[in-house]
């Protein structure tokens, strides 16, 4: 199934771009999403009228992004403190959600959503780098120390 992107999506393409997906992801989740239309060519005319104010509108996002990622640039280092055992293994864990409220609690808004953890939360105490991804194409890499209560 062929699809005009309307909006970035990583891994597939920017906005504008025409590409081939499978018919359950376009349903599921790019068409629902107001991601993607249908590679018909009324939408593709569609998409050429408006594509001067789509562009428009992605540069306002990635202008507020921008801001949002210098302020999470210029944060310190964030330590958080935890129960531990004998060890270093955590009673518990630190999760996207801590990881959002300590630097929201530093002065950047940042929701969950926006904290990427690939091997899943931190269980033990040390030092950590922690990937926040604001919209396709920003990122911040901020360094997260979980030290004992």
């Amino acid at each position: 199934m062929e699809v005009i992107l309307l909006d970035g999506v990583e891994k597939l393409g920017e906005l504008g771009a025409k590409v081939k997906v499978k018919a359950g992801y376009a349903r599921n989740f790019l068409l629902p999403k107001a991601k993607a239309v249908l590679a018909t060519p009324k939408n593709l005319a569609d998409f050429e009228a408006r594509r001067a104010e789509l562009e428009k509108q992605r540069a306002g996002e990635l202008a507020v992004s921008q801001t949002r990622l210098d302020a999470i640039n210029a944060l310190p280092p964030l330590q958080l403190a935890r129960i531990a055992g004998e060890q270093g293994k955590l009673f518990g864990s630190v999760g996207p959600q801590d990881i959002a409220e300590a630097i929201t609690a530093a002065g950047a808004e940042l929701s969950k959503q926006e904290v990427r953890m690939p091997t899943g939360p931190i269980r033990e105490l040390g030092e950590y780098q922690v990937v926040i991804h604001l919209q396709v194409g920003v990122e911040a890499t901020i360094d997260l120390e979980v030290v004992a209560e």
